[in-house]
């Protein structure tokens, strides 16, 4: 059978761990399995699994001290090892019938939202320090809802054919890239590893997939969840390791079709840069797909008076679910005078609920930062504004590295719209807030355009029309996902197409059909069912 109707895609229900309920006990029982257990990590070469004998520790970033395992590191041969498999199963993989392709991640999706998803969501919440609920939205149901609904995308995709005249039958083969695609991933979002090397597969293309180090533990469970879908051997091969060893030895191989990236807009431009100066070697221009940094940011009208409690409460999730470390997270926020009094007291009073400690205490709504760079960066903004005379921490400020990698969330206010902590990015619980006079709504909105180089994530809070339209005209290229009256967080496969402009990436949209079609090369075929039998036309018949 080479065509079917795929299933119609869904997005998966959120579980709400209530106490009492058996999810909650499953979930707390395959934490205390995790957390007892060393796992083992190799790498994943043409369906084998691979030693190397150089590991390096999987541990918890709110208990450091802590390690749950060790993987093991892939050097420069074991890539050139996975690029001959990779090539190995392209052709068979690329050739494959979509619906038998598509069988495998659906059943991918159907494993990980009944048998595994206390395993997928207890190791991203170990090894990622991700609250239960920030594991359920994320590995649970968003790397579902990545699977179905790309499925289902892929299908309209196909489905797209040319119009064909009398005599003449047109055809669109929407075949994969010419070579393997390097899918680099990032701690953040174990959804995201699954999208950025199932996605490409998916299309036929074959992948290394280079997860990053701190989130090991769950991008390995990923792989073997793929593995008991049915994905063949070679398709996907999982490489952990040093960034520039891996990254490097792909780069060199003339077989290198695309780059599917997540992480820091740093690494995207060199390896964009890589890829520019090696261009000649390559058997194909390859395909650059990247998602990278963000300065996303609330922007709030005076018209907003009445909504007081639904902004900050926009600015507390948006900012530090997840200690901030959500490409998408609230870090800057434009509030005007006339409410700066009343906003400053709710973010202060409810900031100060919020428990903060280990992801197995289900009362706690946050964790610590993923590790002890991310939290030497963040509590060095903090020394840097308790000594600035243009800052003030309004609340918070705190950290503690002793046991885990704990920064308190903290809000600072900032004198100077272009203070440093306004522009660039920081990735941790830390929300930077501009007071600006309520007479200067235009001018304000046109600093908050052009202040960080970023354009990924923004919102407006208002109650005029007319200030939402004004906002969203003079902000169009400041975000590529443009919330109203909400926090610019969150984004539903299927609802909100995810991606950003400017130095926030190249804004291919995960989660809809413009990703997928990324992966493809298409190829034009018309066939002629009664060709021409003369070289001359009637008009040639007489002067």
């Amino acid at each position: 059978m080479t065509h079917a109707q795929v299933p119609v895609a869904q997005n998966e229900p959120i579980h709400a761990y209530a106490p009492g309920s058996e999810e909650r006990r499953e979930l707390k029982a395959t934490l205390t399995r995790l957390a007892d257990a060393r796992v083992d990590i190799p790498l994943v070469i043409g369906g084998k699994q691979v030693r190397t004998g150089k590991t390096f520790n999987v541990t918890m970033p709110h208990a450091h001290a802590h390690v749950l395992g060790q993987a093991h590191e892939a050097s420069a041969a074991h890539v050139e090892q996975a690029i001959a498999a990779a090539t190995a199963a392209r052709r068979g993989w690329g050739e494959m019938a979509f619906p038998d392709r598509a069988a495998i991640f659906l059943r991918a999706a159907d494993l990980m939202a009944v048998k595994h998803r206390a395993l997928i969501n207890a190791s991203t919440m170990l090894g990622q320090s991700k609250v239960a609920f920030q594991a359920e939205i994320d590995a649970a149901c968003e790397a579902i809802d990545f699977l179905r609904f790309n499925v289902q995308f892929a299908q309209g995709i196909l489905e797209q054919q040319p119009l064909s005249s009398p005599l003449i039958w047109n055809q669109v083969d929407y075949r994969p890239l010419d070579g393997f695609v390097l899918a680099v991933t990032p701690f953040n979002f174990t959804a995201i590893a699954l999208n950025l090397c199932t996605a490409p597969a998916l299309m036929g293309n074959t992948v290394l997939f280079k997860p990053s180090n701190t989130a090991a533990l769950s991008n390995w469970y990923l792989m073997e969840i793929l593995r008991e879908a049915g994905l063949p051997d070679g398709v996907i091969n999982f490489l952990p390791g040093d960034g520039p060893t891996v990254g490097n030895a792909v780069l060199a191989s003339p077989d290198f079709g695309g780059l599917h990236f997540t992480g820091s807009t740093k690494t995207f431009n060199a390896l964009w840069k890589q890829i520019a100066e090696g261009v000649g070697k390559y058997r194909q221009y390859p395909r650059i797909v990247g998602e990278t940094g963000g300065k996303d940011f609330i922007f709030i009208h005076p018209s907003a008076s009445e909504d007081v409690d639904a902004v900050a409460t926009a600015i507390i999730r948006g900012g530090f679910e997840y200690q901030g470390q959500k490409c998408s997270a609230c870090s800057r926020v434009y509030v005007p005078e006339s409410l700066w009094g009343t906003l400053k007291g709710r973010l202060q009073g409810m900031t100060a609920e919020l428990k903060m400690g280990d992801v197995r205490d289900f009362r706690n709504f946050m964790a610590a930062v993923i590790d002890e760079a991310s939290f030497r960066r963040a509590s060095g903004y903090l020394e840097r504004a308790r000594k600035d005379s243009e800052a003030t921490v309004v609340f918070g400020g705190g950290t503690d590295g002793s046991r885990g990698w704990f920064i308190e969330p903290t809000l600072v206010q900032v004198q100077n719209p272009r203070h440093r902590m306004m522009v660039e990015e920081i990735f941790a619980p830390i929300v930077t807030l501009y007071v600006y006079p309520d007479g200067k709504y235009e001018e304000t909105l046109a600093l908050c355009d052009d202040t960080a180089p970023y354009a990924l994530t923004g919102a407006i809070f208002a109650r005029d029309r007319q200030a939402i339209i004004t906002a969203s005209r003079m902000l169009r290229h400041a975000a590529g996902n443009f919330y109203i009256n909400d926090k610019p967080t969150g984004a539903t496969v299927g609802q909100q197409p995810f991606g950003g402009g400017r130095a926030s990436g190249t804004n291919d949209k995960a989660g809809s059909a413009l990703n997928l079609l990324r992966w493809t090369s298409a190829r034009t075929i018309k066939e002629n069912f009664v060709p021409p039998t003369r070289p001359d036309y009637p008009l040639m018949g007489a002067e």
